[in-house]
C-alpha cells in the first residue's frame, strides 16, 4: 500500500512497535499503523484486528494470531509478552497489533512494561478507540453541548473476567451524564443492575453496538430497564459497547440508512508489494 510521501519512521530490527489497528473498518488505520503494516517481519495480532486490515501487510510477513475472546481458549498475556520479546531478540521487526487503542483496554501498557524490563526498544502508535469511532459510526455522537459535557469509559470485566468491583458507581452515576462500557454483553445484567442501584433511571435512553464499525455493525436502542430483555431478544453478542445516556437518542438522526449504505460499502486494504 503505497504511502503519501511523508518523512515516515523506519521499522529497524529488533524493535517492537505497539499500534492500535482502529475499531475494524480499515479506512480508520492510521497512517503510522499502515506504514508499521509495509515494514514489519512479523505481526502478532488481535481477535478484533480482520482480514482486511491485515492485508495491508507485506506478502511475506508472518501473522500471528494472539487473540483473547471471553469464555475461549486464548494465549496467556504472560506468553503473548514473551513471544514480543523473544521475536525482537531475534532481530524481527515485530508489530503488535491491537484493535482499537493499545493503551484503552487493551493490555498495551503491560506490554510495553514487559519490553521495558527485557530491554527491548518499542514505539507506541496510538489508534482510533471503538468508544470514539465505534459510536460516531453508529450515528451516536459522544459529547453535544445541549446533553453533557462530560464522557466516563469503563470496562465491562477486568483482568479476572468479572465485573470491576473497585468502581464506585454511585460517583460515576452522579459526575458523567454519558457512559460508555466496553466488553459490555458478558455481564450486561450485572452492568445494568449495577447503574440502576446507583442511582440511574431505568428511562435513561441506552444503546448496545455490535460489531462497531463494521459492515455486519448492528445497533440496538432502548431504555437502560428494559436494554437487557431486548439484547436478548435481538441476539445481541460480543464484541459490543454500551453507552447510557442522552446523546442516545441522536441515533434516531445520524444512524440512517444512508450512513449504513456508506459503512457497508467499506473496503480493505491493497497488500504491500
Amino acid at each position: 500500500m503505497q504511502l503519501p510521501a511523508l518523512d515516515m519512521p523506519v521499522f529497524q530490527p529488533g524493535w517492537v512497535w505497539l499500534a492500535g489497528a482502529g475499531p475494524g473498518d480499515p479506512g480508520l488505520l492510521t497512517l503510522h499503523a499502515v506504514n508499521a503494516l509495509n515494514q514489519a517481519d512479523v505481526v502478532i495480532y488481535d481477535a478484533l484486528v480482520g482480514d482486511g486490515i491485515l492485508r495491508c501487510a507485506r506478502p511475506n510477513t508472518v501473522l500471528e494470531y494472539a487473540g483473547k475472546r471471553g469464555g475461549k481458549p486464548s494465549p496467556k498475556q504472560r506468553d503473548i509478552s514473551e513471544r514480543l520479546v523473544e521475536l525482537a531478540r531475534q532481530g524481527k521487526r515485530v508489530l503488535r497489533l491491537k484493535g482499537g487503542d493499545p493503551f484503552v483496554f487493551g493490555r498495551g501498557a503491560e506490554e510495553a512494561l514487559s519490553l521495558r524490563e527485557a530491554g527491548i526498544p518499542f514505539r507506541i502508535i496510538p489508534g482510533i478507540s471503538a468508544g470514539i469511532g465505534g459510536l460516531a459510526y453508529a450515528g451516536i455522537p459522544l459529547t453535544h453541548r445541549d446533553t453533557n459535557s462530560c464522557v466516563t469509559f469503563l470496562t465491562g470485566h477486568n483482568a479476572s473476567g468479572e465485573v470491576p468491583d473497585s468502581l464506585d458507581w454511585a460517583a460515576m452515576v452522579r459526575a458523567s451524564p454519558v457512559l460508555v462500557i466496553y466488553m459490555a454483553m458478558k455481564h450486561l445484567d450485572i452492568l445494568v443492575s449495577k447503574l440502576t442501584h446507583a442511582g440511574l433511571a431505568g428511562d435513561r435512553p441506552a444503546a448496545l453496538v455490535q460489531n462497531a464499525t463494521l459492515p455486519g455493525m448492528r445497533v440496538l436502542t432502548s431504555r437502560l430497564d428494559r436494554i437487557v430483555a431486548e439484547a436478548q431478544a435481538a441476539q445481541m453478542a460480543p464484541p459490543a459497547l454500551l453507552v447510557v445516556g442522552e446523546v442516545v437518542d441522536l441515533h434516531a438522526v445520524f444512524g440512517s440508512s444512508d450512513f449504513q449504505a456508506g459503512l457497508k460499502a467499506s473496503g480493505s486494504c491493497q497488500a504491500a508489494s
